[in-house]
């Protein structure tokens, strides 16, 4: 099984995270944050990713640091057990609908670490969430995983439709990345490392 563990603490959060990606999706979720929470559990569901998550974060001063360094320690787990990343497929993408939402969301488990995150010019908010939140986890989750993410809301009216759509997208594109394919015979790049 490729699991891993982390404890982070800062002066702005407390995270105790652990996670098993030949998971079923099994989660266990509090970072003191409804709406986060509800994303992750998705995210979890839909990766399969088995993913417990207890956070103490600043929210009274606001939401980013508890979602920022949560994608940080995600980022850095997911990258720990996927280890030396033999066999696996590397790519993967997803469209995702949420009715009226369309999202796409691109993955390259390159060890390069990249994020173009494009959205319509006044895209809204959920209704507790800052719809900037969901552009800096996936920041988070690009640079600390070390992966080549793009992700497009195509359109879309309903501020938690377009998260959940983002979340959900980037859940399925990571679920078939991380995947082992047996026909895949070492690293799989020319060069032979990633």
């Amino acid at each position: 099984m490729r699991t891993a563990s982390q404890k982070r603490d800062t002066a702005e959060t407390k995270i105790n995270l652990s996670l098993n990606i030949d998971g079923s999706g099994k989660n266990q979720i509090d970072t003191g944050i409804a709406f986060f929470d509800h994303m992750l559990t998705l995210f979890s569901r839909h990766g399969l990713i088995n993913l417990e998550v207890k956070v103490d974060g600043d929210v009274e001063v606001d939401f980013h640091h508890t979602v920022e360094d949560t994608g940080i320690v995600i980022g850095e787990c997911l990258r720990k057990a996927l280890g030396d990343k033999k066999g696996i497929t590397r790519y993967g993408h997803a469209y995702l609908p949420m009715d009226e939402t369309l999202s796409r969301v691109v993955v390259d488990l390159s060890n390069r670490p990249h994020l173009e995150f494009k959205f319509p010019p006044g895209t809204p908010d959920a209704q507790n969430f800052p719809f900037s939140l969901v552009e800096e986890f996936f920041r988070a989750i690009a640079c600390n995983l070390r992966a080549n993410i793009h992700a497009e809301v195509l359109y879309g009216r309903d501020g938690h439709h377009i998260a959940e759509s983002l979340f959900k997208g980037l859940a399925r594109a990571l679920r078939i990345a991380m995947e082992n394919d047996p026909r895949v015979e070492g690293i799989p790049s020319t060069k032979e490392v990633l």
